[in-house]
């Protein structure tokens, strides 16, 4: 069954490789393995966190920096001295940061840092996403794990091996969505590549948002604001439009390191580690 499905995303890249994608709009090439970009509501900035090294290296060299909606560099290291930090979520001028075993709480008001939340244990926190109450979930790639912020509270939420190795999140819609990287070997290769997973809030339950066909090493994930969903695969650059239907259509074919994703008013936002750029399409 391993082999029809990776036969299945095989053949539905390729009939899919011409499809219509979105406009680009501007690319900036300031950033050091930028990983994450993420719109603030309150400020009309974009944040972009940047790894500067190694993914797993605790070297302090990891830094943030302000983007303007137009792709101008507000300020290049707006905060420094992370580690290496990886996904972010907003909510309220608060935003979150995960960095290897640390979520970074900080106050986009001042660009301080209000507190460092410890996960032991955690070997690589990567993405954050927040409800609508604030509750903040944070995943952690290696481990299988999801991690849950309430209040002063830091704790895992689920750990479970149906998650086959989590990155992307969202909550959307009264659920956490996952995209999955897929079950993982120390190198961080896969047999078979991940899929957009679903757990539900109350019972913890893990089941296929859509179809359970493999897509690629999922990394970033957004709602399309018509029931779908964007999604991309780090290992192959492979960027992916799913309708509300499940339909999934190859969107954009970049190069190997496509990170994780965004969205602002208009734009889709798309960070690239290995080349060191983030770039903006237009998107409706």
């Amino acid at each position: 069954m391993k082999h029809i499905a990776f036969a299945a995303v095989l053949a539905l890249a390729a009939s899919a490789a011409q499809a219509v994608g979105p406009t680009p709009v501007w690319t900036t090439d300031a950033f050091a393995n930028p990983e994450s970009v993420i719109y603030s509501t309150q400020q009309k900035v974009l944040y972009v966190s940047n790894v500067n090294g190694e993914p797993d290296a605790k070297d302090g060299n990891g830094f943030i920096s302000q983007l303007g909606l137009d792709g101008k560099v507000i300020k290049r290291q707006w905060l420094k001295g992370l580690n290496a930090p990886k996904g972010m979520g907003y909510y309220h001028g608060w935003l979150y940061v995960a960095d290897i075993d640390e979520l970074i709480e900080i106050d986009t008001g001042n660009g301080r840092v209000k507190r460092k939340l410890k996960a032991p244990g955690a070997r690589y926190l990567n993405d954050v996403t927040v409800s609508p109450n604030g509750t903040v979930f944070v995943s952690d790639q290696v481990t299988n794990t999801i991690w849950r912020l309430q209040g002063d509270s830091f704790t895992p939420w689920l750990v479970d091996a149906a998650l086959e190795n989590p990155n992307g999140l969202l909550f959307d819609k009264g659920a956490l969505l996952v995209a999955s990287w897929g079950a993982m070997k120390p190198d961080f290769s896969t047999e078979t590549p991940g899929y957009i997973k679903t757990i539900d809030i109350s019972t913890k339950t893990i089941a296929a948002r859509f179809l359970p066909v493999p897509l690629g090493n999922l990394d970033g994930l957004a709602a399309d604001g018509k029931g779908g969903y964007v999604v991309d695969d780090f290992t192959r650059g492979n960027v992916f439009r799913i309708g509300a239907d499940g339909q999934p259509n190859l969107w954009l074919q970049l190069t190997p390191g496509t990170a994780d994703l965004g969205t602002a008013p208009g734009l889709l936002l798309l960070t690239h580690r290995v080349d060191n750029t983030v770039s903006a399409y237009s998107f409706k």
